[in-house]
């Protein structure tokens, strides 16, 4: 299993590893509110996804692009998951249509 994981991070470059954790780095946002709803999507998805240096970017939204923004990060058994429900995200497939009931 952890040799699939190690060949399909290779292939993913962006996605990095906390050094010391089982910990991945799925994303970066220089906008809070984006990563709070792609955590959102993930934790509704059934991926614990935690959000770092989020509210240091709130304080000051002028160190996120010195800081690197605010980092999404999921168990690394979550992490092939995480990439998919983010790709589904950005194909629309969260997308509410102008009919549906949020109340």
């Amino acid at each position: 299993m952890e040799q699939q994981l190690n060949a399909w991070l290779a292939a993913h470059p962006d996605i990095e590893a906390l050094p010391g954790r089982d910990l991945f780095i799925v994303a970066r946002y220089l906008v809070p509110l984006d990563a709070a709803l792609m955590q959102g999507c993930l934790e509704a998805s059934g991926i614990p996804a935690v959000l770092a240096d989020a509210h240091l970017m709130q304080a000051d939204l002028l160190l996120a692009p010195a800081l690197g923004g605010v980092r999404i990060l999921v168990p690394a058994s979550f992490v092939q998951q995480a990439q998919a429900v983010m790709e589904a995200f950005k194909r629309g497939e969260f997308a509410l249509d102008e009919d549906s009931d949020v109340g």
